[in-house]
């Protein structure tokens, strides 16, 4: 049986409720365990969290599924932090080390994981329209989500020794929210990448 943890990481603040990334994460809860072939573990970052308990999630998982909002072009800062925490926490069993060894300095930085031969997934939601990504001359100058704004938490999930899955955006949802048609999405989403986990 597979293992998947769920991190919801749509923070209540400001205008936010946090709403579509709970929803997310609730769509997600509920096609993995309707199949009955996988067992789910589920992390609100809204509620206070044991950061041992945490590490144990991560190590237990086969697959982490991310859900999060963008705020001024980063990871709310609520789900900074718990990564800040849990991954410091996890010292020896989320990562080992940088990779490097003292023979040769200046190779292999990014290889000292500990979770390798696991997945994860990332879901982003944002108030941008798909075209401040994709069209000439607007905001994000072609660069995709995950090869732009979100790189770094790519590389991030690299460094621990996870494999990245198809991540799956959102787009416009303050302005233009369209909730039945993104579930249809993210269910079909989710139902192509299931032979992968």
């Amino acid at each position: 049986m597979k293992k998947i943890f769920v991190i919801n990481a749509g923070q209540e603040f400001g205008h936010s409720g946090g709403l579509l990334n709970k929803t997310l994460s609730e769509w997600t809860a509920g096609y993995f365990k309707n199949s009955g072939e996988y067992e789910i573990k589920f992390t609100d970052i809204n509620y206070e969290y044991d950061l041992s308990e945490e590490v144990e999630k991560f190590v237990w998982a086969d697959v982490i599924i991310y859900h999060t909002p963008i705020w001024w072009f980063q990871i709310p800062f609520g789900f900074k932090e718990y990564i800040d925490r849990v991954f410091t926490e996890g010292h020896q069993k989320i990562y080992v080390s940088d990779g490097r060894r003292s023979a040769n300095p200046t190779r292999n930085y990014g290889t000292g994981g500990a979770l390798h031969g696991r997945k994860y997934m990332l879901t982003t939601t944002w108030n941008a329209p798909v075209e401040a990504f994709t069209l000439e001359g607007e905001f994000f100058r072609q660069h995709s989500v995950d090869d732009g704004v979100m790189f770094g938490f790519h590389q991030m999930n690299q460094f621990i020794g996870l494999s990245r899955l198809e991540s799956l955006h959102f787009y416009d949802v303050m302005k233009n929210p369209q909730i039945e048609h993104s579930k249809e999405i993210y269910l079909k989403h989710l139902y192509k990448i299931t032979p992968s986990l």
